[in-house]
């Protein structure tokens, strides 16, 4: 009888333990969406509509913790999409750790948003692991709807990126901070292993329905590509 009740109370802990992820990731995803919407609802501070027609992916982080700015510390946890024509593909967990976050972090909580500009930065993104400026080519992004994308630094950068940090929103300098796939949290949205590549690059992988409204709110303020 012991033995059964131990099986038992087991067995509840497990799923409480899911539970407890799961409603974590559903609200990551709210989280994610969120910051997307507000910052491009700033008219004379958002990102430039011009460069999100242009990019293939975006990553966001949402609500990175101070606490957390540590030497090899986790810094976030967000999610990373990438078009296929003229839509947003199914997202992949993300994380970002270590490196150098520049002078714009130091708030409380602070939302790092990335555009990823072309094929080379998309196949980074889409790797096991890579060093942002030392594997790729990073610069941080110009605020305003209309503000010109058309400098060397943009033209030529694979990563564009913003930081919002006490209500204040521009861009960010991520030399050294490494982006990494989440597996485990991969796994729980699709229900098995699966590789971030797998996951970003094949049109046919489905959306999972907590997804859904992430990929909306993409579709929303990024509807058209200009490749």
């Amino acid at each position: 009888m012991a033995q059964r009740y131990g099986i038992v109370t087991l067995g509840l802990l497990v799923a409480a333990a899911a539970w407890a992820q799961e409603s974590t990731v559903d609200k990551r995803f709210r989280d994610a969406s969120a910051v997307f919407q507000e910052i491009m609802n700033i008219s004379d501070r958002s990102i430039p509509q011009d460069l999100l027609e242009r990019a293939e992916c975006i990553v966001i982080i949402p609500g990175l913790k101070k606490g957390a700015f540590v030497v090899g510390g986790k810094y976030g946890r967000g999610f990373a999409s990438c078009r296929h024509g003229e839509t947003w593909g199914s997202p992949s967990a993300e994380r970002i750790e270590g490196g150098s976050f520049g002078f714009q972090i130091g708030g409380s909580s602070t939302d790092v948003i990335l555009l990823v500009m072309n094929q080379r930065g998309m196949d980074r993104i889409a790797s096991d692991k890579f060093t942002i400026g030392a594997e790729g080519s990073a610069a941080a992004g110009p605020v305003g709807r209309t503000a010109s994308a058309n400098t060397d630094v943009m033209m030529t950068a694979e990563i564009l990126s913003w930081s919002r940090s006490r209500g204040a929103f521009a861009g960010l300098s991520l030399e050294g901070a490494t982006l990494r796939p989440d597996d485990d949290e991969n796994e729980l949205l699709y229900g098995k292993a699966i590789k971030s590549k797998e996951i970003l690059t094949n049109p046919e992988t489905k959306v999972p329905d907590r997804a859904r409204g992430f990929i909306a709110t993409l579709q929303k303020y990024a509807p058209h590509h200009k490749g």
